[in-house]
């Protein structure tokens, strides 16, 4: 099993995911030396701490503010993560496409209602080639 799979699965909850487009980070090679080619882009899953501050050199972007802004918008996300439908797309304005996704695993809290209650939540943030950033939440292991 792929980190990318394990951390999907909900086996790696103290890591955190991210994907990233050929063409939206310099150094994707570097990447590529430390993550999983992808067709288009290189999957990175690292433990927490570190993954939120790759994150953060990679983007420019602090990964608690970026996910903040994508709750805002509801959106797909594609079940290996390396990108979805932006809720800003339509049929006359070309591809949406995902330059990055950032992710997080959060454990079963059966002492809430919900989805958190059924098991594992895999937490993923999109930013689109539009500028748009979106989100979606899933039980861990079910998409």
């Amino acid at each position: 099993m792929s980190d990318r799979e394990a951390f999907l699965a909900g086996d790696r909850p103290e890591d955190v995911f991210m994907y990233f487009a050929d063409d939206a980070v310099s150094g994707i090679d570097a990447l590529a030396g430390h993550g999983e080619r992808v067709d288009d882009g290189v999957v990175l899953v690292v433990e927490g701490d570190s993954g939120r501050s790759a994150f953060q050199r990679a983007t420019d972007m602090d990964p608690m503010a970026f996910a903040k802004q994508a709750m805002a918008n509801d959106g797909t996300i594609d079940a290996d993560a390396t990108g979805g439908v932006c809720p800003d797309s339509d049929e006359t304005d070309g591809p949406h496409e995902a330059r990055f996704v950032f992710a997080f695993a959060e454990e079963q809290n059966e002492e809430v209602d919900g989805i958190y209650n059924e098991g594992d939540v895999i937490h993923a943030y999109v930013q689109c080639t539009c500028g748009t950033a979106y989100s979606e939440k899933w039980l861990a292991g079910e998409k």
